[in-house]
């Protein structure tokens, strides 16, 4: 009777959880996929099949955007496990400035998205942005960060980076601080030095954070729009069009079946890929 009771009691704590879960994200979901299936406006709607799945994919901007898209996961990702990581060792040090660097490193992440775009699109001018102006005291001629075909999406890339680094190097810190004290005791009884406590201890104990950095870095990658639309709209020409983006000019454009096809499209893009990430990640965690 005791287990009953138990078993009924805790179904109905997972009911409001339940509920949430169906109006946020499954019903979302559900219409999504029908509503891709169809040519609607806000007033009517007619099915048309996979009309808008082989149009979509037929879109001359489309390889372009996918390029970059897994290019611009890729680097913004890498870029944040790196420094994070570098910035998750050197603020778990006994720094007596530490909760102050702390707190100026974690600052941007609060920042809007759209506010950092727009701050770094003026910065960014060719010739009257502050990088520029500060580059050209010292005799050096600034590029055109986000004129060139070449070097945009890269810069818009290191602007991601810049805001979401926090984010990633409280997660590293989380994870070092739990590194138990005896490690490090052990280490230095056997003689080891900092790089040893880095590459023996550090490193490996680590991973469970570096995983979590990872997947949500990349995730957050592949999905980016916000910045992307602040300060370039997908130019110059498509140098800098993502897959979001395009989404996004589609719907713009009053193709509203077409866009909901695109984000289907992405949805299942971002699942192919960020799914055997994680399973590989922690397999990797697990043999270790």
């Amino acid at each position: 009777m005791g287990k009953l009771i138990n078993r009924t009691y805790s179904y109905t704590f997972l009911i409001p959880a339940g509920i949430i879960y169906f109006v946020f994200f499954l019903l979302p979901t559900i219409m999504s996929l029908f509503f891709s299936m169809t040519w609607w406006s806000l007033t009517d709607w007619k099915f048309i099949g996979l009309e808008n799945f082989s149009t979509f994919l037929t879109e001359p901007s489309l390889n372009i955007g996918f390029k970059n898209t897994i290019i611009y996961a890729i680097v913004t990702c890498s870029l944040k496990v790196i420094l994070g990581l570098l910035l998750g060792v050197f603020l778990s040090s006994k720094l007596k400035t530490v909760g102050f660097i702390r707190s100026m490193v974690f600052f941007p992440t609060l920042l809007s998205t759209v506010a950092v775009g727009m701050a770094f699109m003026m910065m960014m001018h060719p010739t009257q942005g502050l990088i520029n102006l500060a580059l050209k005291t010292v005799g050096i001629v600034g590029p055109d960060w986000l004129g060139d075909s070449k070097i945009a999406l890269l810069s818009v890339a290191l602007v991601d980076v810049w805001k979401g680094v926090g984010m990633a190097t409280v997660i590293f810190i989380a994870g070092i601080m739990s590194i138990p004290e005896d490690y490090y005791e052990a280490l230095m009884i056997d003689g080891g030095n900092a790089f040893h406590k880095f590459w023996k201890i550090i490193l490996p104990l680590s991973r469970p954070a570096m995983n979590s950095v990872i997947i949500l870095s990349f995730i957050g990658g592949l999905r980016s729009f916000d910045l992307i639309w602040s300060m370039t709209k997908g130019g110059p020409g498509f140098s800098t069009d993502l897959i979001a983006s395009i989404i996004y000019k589609q719907y713009q454009a009053g193709f509203y079946g077409l866009s909901t096809a695109g984000n289907v499209i992405l949805f299942l893009l971002v699942s192919a890929l960020a799914f055997p990430l994680y399973a590989y990640l922690n397999k990797k965690e697990v043999d270790l």
